[in-house]
Parts: structure tokens; sequence; C-alpha cells
């Protein structure tokens, strides 16, 4: 059996390395679509500022696109390396979606990408227009194809076991692709990077216009974000919910950890607003409630119950208990294949055998588990409460936050009162984290709360790795971080560099560095343009 260091080692590696991407990827998703909402201006009313906007944020994208690839591509490589297993037992339909989104979504994306930076001067205005549009549909289809692989982890659809192969095998395509769980993943995601790309540009134009610097430059820019940023983070939201239905109907381990429900209520069960957890005792100290929400989120009807902890832990000993005959019968019907009656046996159960599996971890023959061997596998079998409880209401108060901000800067927005509100400029410029702090804690939930399988229900992640040495695994946990560490830099010190010198960095004629009359020894500053300025703010 793999030790438990290297499973421990494998999943921190596959953490980190992921947790790295993403803060590439929000903002890649987002901002492609704020620059085709610019063009798409610049097209329709023929005003150059909305150009050199496209241009200005486009530069940032770039940046950020070219460090999100080159993570993107390493940590695909460790499901050879670190999850050997896994890729035998799911290459079938796990590989299908990220295949099609390496052939067609990232090539798609990419060659675009060169489109969008070399073709001003080639392409028709309309023809640029289509590439930048491309450019975010391309960004878009990788995430709902790399969406569809993680959300059939979460809730294997479309799909069988093959007892002679020892593979799950793909039975239906359209089942895979059109799982409820991805279609509220994928958009609930691209709507955080469209929240992440919003803010991001709300804070550096609001960073400008406290400086007053590019005054007309930031002021469409804020105007631009605040829009696009109040829709997508109401989608945010709204979509969060239709999480939470997928969670309670397929994850039920998930939804109780994450709401500390020890014991299974009357429907509908209320929807705890605060609370300190307890794991030791099962009770949650200072609790408060909201009545009724919880059951109306997560089953959307007003007499279904949610299981509690106590009933999911029942259920999983019952399962387990079935796994157990389903790992015996596997064993007999591998000796002989072909034999119709074993085969049958085996089909009874089937649907357990990955609770069977979860004994794996302590006793090779399962059938000899002692029932201090079962307890401890079903009480693996609940991700632990705390930090699933208090990263989710983490991630909620953010959220909160956020919409509280687009709210506000739509509302200033609507009324020219942008410049009048420093105090809104500032809180603006300071909520730019905020996004990414969201967006991780939304993968942390999502991933810690599968826990312990690989694949819900099916393949337990103690049974997914390669035969590696835990100072292997180290060796390569502390390459890749130091390496995504030197690239976070990269990204912060060009990121921070071109926000700096603004609109004025990109050297057209519109954006000369005019020099300011210096007063009591002030240094001079790149301004908008003031010809420019005469002429389109």
């Amino acid at each position: 059996m793999i030790s438990e260091s290297v499973v421990d080692l494998s999943r921190l590696q596959f953490a980190a390395t992921a947790l790295y991407h993403f803060l590439f990827v929000p903002l890649t998703l987002g901002l492609s679509f704020l620059l085709a909402i610019m063009e798409t201006v610049y097209v329709l009313s023929g005003k150059t500022v909305y150009r050199d906007m496209t241009k200005f944020w486009g530069k940032l994208f770039g940046i950020n696109f070219a460090l999100g690839v080159t993570t993107g591509l390493t940590m695909e490589f460790q499901f050879g390396t670190n999850w050997a297993y896994y890729s035998h037992y799911v290459g079938d339909i796990f590989g299908a979606p990220l295949a099609i989104e390496g052939l067609l979504a990232f090539f798609l994306e990419s060659t675009f990408v060169g489109l969008f930076f070399f073709g001003w001067e080639r392409l028709s205005k309309v023809g640029h227009l289509v590439v930048t549009f491309m450019v975010a549909i391309g960004s878009n289809l990788s995430a709902v194809l790399i969406l569809i692989a993680n959300a059939w982890m979460q809730n294997p659809v479309g799909s069988d076991f093959n007892p002679v192969t020892m593979r799950m095998e793909l039975t239906d395509f359209y089942d895979v692709v059109f799982n409820p769980v991805a279609q509220a993943k994928f958009v609930h995601t691209i709507s955080a990077g469209y929240v992440t790309a919003s803010i991001f540009v709300l804070g550096i134009s609001s960073w400008y216009l406290l400086k007053k610097r590019d005054r007309g430059f930031a002021l469409r820019s804020f105007r631009i974000a605040a829009a696009f940023g109040l829709a997508s983070v109401l989608s945010v939201i709204v979509l969060g919910d239709e999480s939470g239905y997928s969670a309670a109907e397929s994850q039920q381990a998930k939804m109780a950890a994450m709401e500390a429900m020890w014991k299974t209520e009357p429907a509908p069960a209320g929807l705890t607003l605060f609370g300190i957890p307890d794991e030791a005792t099962r009770t949650t100290a200072a609790e408060i409630r909201i009545p009724y929400v919880l059951g109306l989120i997560g089953t959307r009807t007003v007499d279904k119950t949610i299981p509690g902890i106590d009933e999911v832990e029942k259920t999983t000993a019952e399962r387990m208990e079935r796994g157990v005959k389903a790992v015996k019968a596997l064993e007999e019907l591998r000796k002989d294949p072909k034999n119709a009656d074993k085969l049958a046996r085996f089909a009874e159960v089937k649907a357990d055998l990955g609770y069977g599996l979860l004994l794996k971890k302590y006793i090779a023959d399962v059938s000899q588990a002692t029932p201090e061997m079962k307890a401890r596998a079903v009480d693996d079998a609940i991700p632990r409460v705390a930090p699933l409880f208090w990263t989710f209401r983490v991630m909620v108060l953010i959220a909160g936050l956020m919409l509280t901000l687009m709210a506000v800067a739509f509302w200033s927005s609507v009324r020219n009162r942008i410049e009048s509100r420093p105090w809104l400029l500032k809180w603006a410029l300071w909520s730019i984290p905020l996004p990414w702090l969201a967006c991780e804690m939304g993968w942390f939930v999502a991933e810690y709360g599968r826990q312990p399988w690989t694949v819900q229900g099916m393949l337990p992640t103690h049974l997914s790795t390669s035969v590696l040495s835990a100072g292997e695994v180290m060796a390569s946990l502390t390459g890749f971080v130091t390496f995504y560490t030197l690239l976070l830099v990269a990204e912060l010190y060009l990121m921070f560099k071109y926000a700096r010198l603004g609109p004025s960095s990109l050297g057209t004629g519109h954006y000369a560095l005019e020099k300011s009359t210096p007063a009591s020894g002030a240094s001079a500053a790149p301004v908008y343009a003031a010809a420019h300025a005469s002429k389109e703010i």
C-alpha cells in the first residue's frame, strides 16, 4: 500500500500548484470579455479612447495570460507523475474534455491572442473586434471543458466500471458534458472571473482618479467595470445557490460538513449564519441561524430533509458493508471473468465498490476489517468540519462586500459622482485582492469537501497516487513552489510597473508623456494628452 505521507504530499503538491494557477485564471477569464466590451464601444462610437483602453488593459491581460499558461501546462502533467493510478482508472472519461480543451480551446485562444496584439494595424476594425471576441470565447471555452472534467469527479455520471479492464469507461458523453454540477460550476466560476477582472479594472482606475491623472480614460474604465462587475457578482451569488443545490443532491457529506449540521433536522432546515463548531462534542456554540433557508437552497422544497452528519455516517456504514461484498465479488469475478453468476453477483453491489475500497487504507483484505477499522473509514468519509465551515463563511462575507462595492460604484457612475467620492475610490483600490481570496476559498471548499474521494463515491484518494517515495514528492513539491513563486513575483512586478505607467505606456500619439509644470518641487508626471482630452473626453 502507498504510504500516507506520499498521499498527503501528493495532495499538497496538486493543491499548491492548482491554487497558484488559479491566481492567473480568473483575471484572464474576466479581462478577455471586458476587452471585447471596450473594443465593441470603440467600433460603434469611433472614439479612439476606447481603442486605447482595449490596448492598455490588453497589455495587462497579456502578462497574466502568459503566466497562466505556464502554470497550467505544468499542473496537468501531475496527473501522470503523481496520480498515475487515477489516470489509469478514469483516463477514458477525464481525458476526453481535457484533450478537447488542449486541441480546440487552448489553440483557439492562443492563436487569436497573437492576432489581438499584432493585428491592430493589419486588420479592419470589425476584423480585430472578431479576434478579441474569439480570445474571450477561447478563454471561456477552455474553462468550461476543464470544469466539465472536474465536475465529473464531483458527480461521476455517464460512466460505468468495467471489471475486466478495471477502469471506468465512458457510456454517455452527453451526460458528462451536461452534468448539472458542471453547468452550475461553469457559470459560477466564470462569473467569479468576471468579478475579479471588474474589481481589478475598477481599483486601478480609482488609483488614477485619486492621483488626478488620465481622467477620461479612468472614468470610462471605471464605468464599464462597475456595470459589468455588478451583473457578474449577482450571477456569482445566484449560481452559488445553484451550486448548493447540486452539492445537496450529489455530495451530502460536503454539505453537512460545510454547514456543521450534526443531526438531520426537520424540513426545511435552517442556515447557520455564524457559529463555532466543535467536532469533539459535535455541537456548534454561539450559533446564529436563519430558519428554512438551507432547506430551500438545498432541496428547492419545504418538505425534503437534508441529511446531517449522523445520517451520512449511517448511510456510509451501510454502503461500506455492501462495498466489502463488492470487493470480494470483484476478486472472484477476476478469477473467472466469463462466469455469468459471478458477474450478476458483482452487478448487484457494484455501485458500492468505492466504499469497500475505503477500507484498503487500513487493511489489504477488506473482508478481515475490524469494527474499529470500519469506524475509522466511516469517519474518513466525512470532511473535517471546521475548515469547510469557516472558509465557506469568509467566502460569502467577501461576496457580500464585493456586491456592496459594485452596487455603490454603479450607482455613483449613473449619478456621475465618482470623483466626488474619494472614499469609494479608496475602497475600490483596497478591494483588489478580495476576489482572488474568494476564488481560492471557493476551490478549497469544492476540493477539500470532496475528500476522501478523488472521484466521488468511486475512487478513494489514497488509492489514486503513483508509486513514489515521500522524498521524491517532497523534491518536486519544493521545485514547483519555488518556480511558481518566482512566476508570481514576476507577475506582480510587471503588473505594478505597467499599471503605474498607465495609458501613457502605450507610446501612441494620443498618450504623449507630457510634463506638467512642477509646483513646490513636485515631480513631473505623465498625464492624459491635452489634445486627446479636448477631442475625446
